[in-house]
């Protein structure tokens, strides 16, 4: 047998890391021979640049780190939603979806390498100090975020209950970076709020889909049926919802639908690509509805919006969506870490891709009347801003409507982007306004062709 030169050593010691990282904790294993032409000329010019580094750089530098900070660099760069997970950040990642945890509660993302809030959680910190969707988080506890990584910046974030955290942020409007001095409390796990808004006509709030959404929606869907007055019609509130677990977003829609496909994925594999269906329930809910959306509300609450429009079963109403539209799965490696990496697109019942162009509205009514600079609604942050996001496929384009510069709407609302369910504020947020008189008329106009 020939032997190895040092310069093969190293080529088969950095493919052997990156193999052993990347693929062995996850149970797959492959031969280096498996390896096609160019993905070995790719390994070798990495061999080449490790030895470059770890032999001149100025500083002495860990080959370890070096591996670790490359593959990161691999992942981010096919899109905004790929992570390599270091053990810290893969533990974070396990308890967004259960139980709870001291923080302030904001969703967030990287937008031109800085930490960019999606939405705040109703009832959290950030949401009672007024921190908004859009918003730019420069600092936390005056360490700059530029360049930093997502879970770092969470992990800055997260803490035990009762202690404080210092987040500097950038508002559009603003002309000085903003302090918010935050307590930490314990994030509730809670995703489902509704209240009568009139005898006959319910409201429910998902902020988010965790573990027990479908179960307390269901519940939340009693409480309203058995009131005072049967239930005529309800709002379902999915604004600034930034998603959670798929498989609940399928079953909330499943709440409503009978039969036929909510929601499609399509990826390169087979085993990627199906479709979920919808089944009759034992409760059936034939009162009109109304879906409230809007840019902050992203990948599950898209979902449960697509289908219900699709099939006819409820108008959308407000701005359109996020456009969070891709498939992300996790998968262990070995030593703690993990691989966040997309897999596939999602899909709506009629086919329409979501991805970077999100669900439009069938009546376009914008929170405001007012343009950004008098108080009216931001602009806010979208994938299809975020660096290497995936671009969409053709879909149809919904008729819209926009009812947001009627005469008669008013310009006065609540201070806060989020409204806390009390009915006196929900009856001021025009949204909701507009959404109760469409579903009051339509009850009318039944009743005269009774």
């Amino acid at each position: 047998m020939a032997r190895l030169d040092k310069r093969s050593i190293r080529l088969a010691a950095a493919a052997l890391v990156i193999v052993a990282m990347l693929v062995i904790g996850a149970g797959f294993y492959r031969e280096l021979s498996a390896y096609s032409d160019e993905t070995y000329e790719g390994l070798k010019l990495f061999s080449e640049v490790i030895e470059l580094v770890e032999k001149n750089y100025v500083d002495q530098v860990e080959p370890k780190e070096l591996i670790e900070k490359a593959i990161e660099g691999m992942v981010h760069s096919l899109d905004p939603h790929s992570q390599f997970l270091p053990p810290e950040a893969f533990q974070e990642l396990q308890v967004d979806t259960r139980g709870e945890f001291g923080g302030i509660g904001i969703v967030i993302t990287v937008k031109d390498k800085i930490i960019t809030v999606i939405s705040p959680i109703q009832g959290t910190p950030a949401y009672e100090a007024g921190i908004e969707a859009g918003d730019k988080i420069i600092k936390v506890d005056g360490e700059l975020t530029q360049d930093m990584a997502l879970w770092e910046a969470v992990r800055k974030m997260r803490g035990p209950k009762g202690t404080e955290v210092v987040i500097t942020v950038v508002r559009e409007e603003e002309k000085e970076p903003i302090d918010f001095t935050l307590v930490r409390d314990i994030i509730p796990i809670e995703s489902v709020k509704a209240v009568t808004l009139r005898p006959g006509y319910g409201y429910i709030w998902i902020t988010n889909f965790q573990e027990n959404t479908t179960e307390d929606l269901r519940q939340a869907l009693a409480d309203l049926a058995g009131g005072s007055a049967p239930l005529k019609g309800l709002v379902l509130d999915l604004r600034d919802n930034p998603g959670g677990l798929l498989n609940q977003a399928i079953s909330v829609a499943d709440l409503f639908l009978d039969d036929g496909e909510i929601v499609s994925i399509k990826g390169r594999l087979d085993k990627n690509t199906k479709a979920f269906r919808a089944r009759a329930d034992e409760v059936r809910y034939s009162f009109p509805m109304i879906v409230l959306i809007n840019g902050g509300s992203a990948s599950a609450s898209e979902i449960v919006a697509g289908a219900l429009q699709d099939h006819k079963r409820s108008l959308l109403l407000g701005t359109t969506t996020f456009g969070k539209g891709s498939v992300q799965t996790v998968e262990s490696l070995r030593d703690g870490y993990g691989l966040k990496f997309t897999i596939a697109r999602y899909y709506t019942p009629n086919g329409r891709s979501i991805q970077a162009q999100g669900i439009s509205p069938d009546i376009v009514v914008k929170r405001r009347a007012l343009p950004p600079e008098e108080g009216g609604e931001t602009v806010l942050i979208k994938e299809k801003d975020l660096r290497n996001h995936l671009e969409p496929e053709e879909s149809e384009k919904s008729e819209q409507r926009d009812d947001s510069k009627d005469p008669g709407q008013e310009s006065e609302m609540p201070k806060s982007r989020h409204s806390p369910l009390e009915i006196e504020r929900l009856l001021q947020d025009f949204q909701v306004k507009r959404a109760l008189e469409i579903l009051v008329s339509y009850d009318i106009f039944k009743g005269y062709q009774e």
